[in-house]
């Protein structure tokens, strides 16, 4: 007598067929994921490579700032430093484009369309005023350059860790219990088959 499986499903072959072919379905699935993650964790260390690029050039550029904004200090002093003019950003824009990657919205910085520049000619210039501005400055082209690499890292982490919650619930849950329900069915058509060849036998008989 017929049964049914773990799920709920009649032990009959094309029961039994509809659920292996889920089965496929379900590896073909966890092969893709897991390709995707393999994937996926390339490009992070490729960005993390970038960062890293990236974070050194800033930590040179800084060292280079601070040093400037001692120099202009101990030229004006640092309240006439101060009063120098503050450099103009209106026009200053990065330009930022994106690209889809494996489903993740990737950024990408172009050139600054524009530098900054003094907003008034300052009272008193000097040549390490000006350089100090101008140090400062280039950290603003450069810290744009981080804040991309810094985003496509973290969109890169919560793809990955989505990825791979998804191929561990294939793998570890959903494949494993597919698999038991179609042994149990497998089991069930043989008893079934065993069960009806008797039948068929005894009936020969009488």
């Amino acid at each position: 007598m017929s049964g049914s499986n773990g799920n709920g499903r009649p032990a009959t072959r094309s029961g039994w067929l509809e659920l292996r072919g889920e089965r496929d379905l379900m590896r073909e699935g966890y092969e893709f994921l897991d390709e995707k993650r393999m994937i996926l964790a390339a490009e992070m260390q490729r960005q993390l490579r970038a960062w890293r690029e990236a974070q050194d050039v800033w930590d040179r550029q800084q060292r280079l700032a601070r040093d400037a904004l001692a120099l202009a200090a101990a030229r004006h002093g640092f309240e006439g430093l101060t009063v120098h003019p503050a450099a103009r950003l209106d026009d200053w824009a990065p330009a930022l484009a994106s690209r889809r990657y494996l489903g993740v919205n990737l950024v990408e910085a172009g050139p600054v369309s524009a530098t900054s520049r003094p907003g008034a000619p300052a009272a008193l210039p000097s040549v390490e005023a000006e350089t100090c501005r101008e140090a400062f400055a280039a950290l603003n082209d450069l810290a744009v350059e981080l804040a991309v690499r810094t985003t496509n890292l973290k969109r890169l982490i919560a793809e990955y860790v989505r990825t791979e919650r998804r191929a561990r619930a294939l793998e570890n849950v959903l494949l494993p219990d597919i698999e038991r329900s179609l042994q149990v069915m497998a089991e069930q058509l043989e008893a079934d088959e065993r069960e009806e060849s008797l039948r068929v036998r005894y009936a020969g008989r009488s």
